[in-house]
């Protein structure tokens, strides 16, 4: 790497490194294993932060889609680097609810009960980031969950749809969520849930028991799960 190169990489750890809390305590560095996975990630969230300073000259400006994509390697390299310096005693460790909001920013989590909102409002997903679909999200599968159900109430069963998926469409629009996870149970409303899900937003599909009780680490892995996506 040149110099300037190796001046302007620089740059881009310094910026990832920065943190907003500024009570933060820098303390010296203890023994600690080097993560090597997450330092590779670091460095390649680096190199391509660093290809829009190419691709922007002259003026290095960047127009809003290519600000997002910019500034989301910046973050993620924050992120891990904080996560290394943390491995090493620098600074505290993130607490899990902290983690879990950042994590979870752009994303939007449809589930099936208000209990299992509950658990995911504890755990630090943004309420406002989540949608309790107590109906499917097209009227044709209630047929599917209920053959005998009239046509009468389905018709109100259609509006709920209809106030459920404007709900879903409004949030992603206002909070800029570019993902969608569903958690559910692998019962046949979870699976006609998930189906639709896919098919409408490109939704992560999570089917699981116990879903009340799930765990800080098992919630991070699906936050990844659907953030990562293809």
């Amino acid at each position: 790497m040149d110099k300037n190169r190796f001046n302007q990489a620089e740059n881009l750890i310094k910026k990832a490194a920065s943190v907003e809390n500024k009570t933060e305590v820098i303390k010296e560095a203890q023994e600690g294993i080097i993560n090597i996975e997450l330092f590779d990630k670091t460095l390649k969230d680096l190199i391509e932060a660093e290809d829009f300073i190419y691709s922007s000259l002259p003026f290095h400006k960047l127009n809003l889609e290519e600000s997002k994509l910019f500034t989301r390697k910046i973050l993620d390299a924050r992120e891990n680097i904080n996560e290394m310096l943390a491995d090493f005693g620098v600074i505290e460790k993130p607490k899990s609810e902290e983690k879990i909001s950042d994590l979870s920013r752009e994303l939007l989590i449809i589930t099936t009960k208000n209990n299992f909102k509950k658990s995911l409002i504890k755990l630090g997903i943004n309420v406002q980031q989540i949608v309790v679909a107590g109906v499917p999200l097209k009227a044709e599968d209630m047929k599917k969950i209920n053959p005998k159900i009239p046509d009468t109430a389905l018709n109100g069963i259609s509006k709920k749809i209809e106030h459920v998926q404007n709900d879903i469409i409004r949030k992603m629009d206002k909070m800029n969520l570019k993902y969608v996870l569903v958690l559910a149970e692998p019962d046949l409303n979870g699976n006609i849930l998930g189906k639709r899900a896919k098919e409408n937003y490109n939704a992560f599909i999570n089917l699981e028991k116990d879903l009340k009780d799930i765990k800080v680490d098992r919630l991070i892995e699906l936050i990844l799960c659907a953030t990562q996506q293809n």
